[in-house]
């Protein structure tokens, strides 16, 4: 099954280089406020990046 994936927006490129990825090698699958998923351009490996959620 082929997954649908987008190129970063400017805000997850950002979030990518904070975590210290070059977030030219990455494609985004889901971004929800929890987490992001991310795979590899080349390699095909999948990372799941966790947010920090403010605790009210």
């Amino acid at each position: 099954m082929s997954k649908h994936l987008k190129a970063p927006t400017k805000k997850q490129r950002i979030f990518m280089s904070k975590k210290g990825l070059n977030w030219e090698n990455w494609m985004v699958e889901r971004d929800t406020p929890q987490e992001m998923v991310i795979i590899h351009r080349h390699a095909d490996r999948e990372e799941t990046l966790p947010k920090i959620t403010k605790c009210v």
